[in-house]
């Protein structure tokens, strides 16, 4: 009976997937032939003019089935996901995502059901194996976040070097987005071809910030918009700035070196039971199997898992120190 259930899931999962491939080949084919008349109707520029060039074709589609994309389109969630896989960079759908979340949920969870036989210690572990998908979403963010917010900086010196040679801030901006390397240089690209393009500052440093909400970029667009509210020496202000994102980075990182100990205690903490559990497990399964087969074992499983989720989020509380 087992062996049905899994034939028919793989079965039905195959024809899932031959859809996706199916509806998304044919807008791979739309995108390539749009992107050939673009270039046929660019051919007369230059390849450095055509390569400032805004891309105008905006992402509309969250999945590559028309009803999903649909639902997706009317949801509230849809276009925050979206906003998330693109501040992640990854070329992901929401649909995919889903789809993959779905099927990380779905294979474990059938798999510790016919093991088990629990219905709830499957669920719990197809949700913990369904989220991580997200988990490399969130991953990916924070390490590009971290890069754009370490060469923050190096960025702002330049704008003041452009600045005092004479050049105006939209030229600097200019400067940043063609000597920075990504994600640094690619956000400032898409802020400066928003000015190009008639965007207003204000509107263009929002939308910058939406894509990068990060506490050090919010200080650089808030002294600019003060700058060119009030007037003043912009070049002196963005050097100050620099300065004190600097000395923010710096302070964060001793922090996170006085609380290295207490953050790998909480990692050991709460990842111990568990691998010592699947441990138990591989040498006796009979021993382990009784915390779900008795009604005081599962008691004291759900007891034990409690206490470790209380005790992970308060050593976090107390290692995550906002600078």
């Amino acid at each position: 009976m087992g062996m049905i259930i899994i034939l028919v899931f793989l079965g039905v999962f195959a024809v899932v997937a031959l859809l996706l491939i199916a509806t998304g080949s044919g807008a791979v084919q739309q995108q390539k032939q749009v992107l050939a008349t673009l270039d046929s109707a660019l051919a007369t520029e230059s390849r450095e003019t055509r390569e400032q060039i805004l891309n105008l074709r905006k992402r509309e589609a969250l999945s590559g089935i028309p009803w999903l994309n649909k639902k997706l389109l009317s949801a509230e969630l849809g276009p925050q996901i979206q906003n998330l896989l693109h501040q992640a960079d990854l070329k992901w759908t929401v649909g995919g995502l889903l789809s993959m979340c779905a099927a990380s949920f779905l294979v474990p969870a059938v798999l510790v059901n016919m093991r088990t036989g629990s219905l709830l210690i499957s669920c719990g572990v197809g949700l913990v194996t369904g989220s991580l998908p997200f988990a490399v979403v969130f991953f990916k963010r924070g390490k590009r976040f971290g890069s754009f917010q370490e060469g923050l900086p190096e960025a702002l010196d330049l704008m003041v070097s452009a600045l005092r040679a004479g050049h105006s801030l939209i030229a600097a901006m200019g400067l940043v987005s063609r000597e920075c390397p990504d994600p640094v240089g690619c956000e400032f690209k898409a802020c400066f071809e928003e000015q190009n393009f008639g965007l207003e500052l204000k509107n263009a440093l929002d939308n910058l910030i939406t894509r990068v909400p990060l506490q050090d970029l919010r200080i650089v667009c808030t002294a600019i918009m003060i700058q060119k509210e009030s007037g003043g020496n912009l070049a002196e202000v963005l050097d100050k700035t620099a300065h004190v994102i600097r000395e923010r980075f710096r302070l964060r990182r001793q922090v996170m070196t006085h609380t290295a100990q207490g953050r790998l205690t909480g990692w050991i903490l709460t990842l111990l039971p568990v691998a010592l559990a699947f441990a138990l497990y591989t040498v006796n399964p009979d021993m382990m199997s009784i915390l779900w087969k008795r009604e005081i074992g599962l008691k004291l499983m759900y007891t034990a898992i409690g206490m470790i989720i209380v005790g992970g989020l308060i050593i976090r509380k107390i290692v995550n120190m906002d600078v």
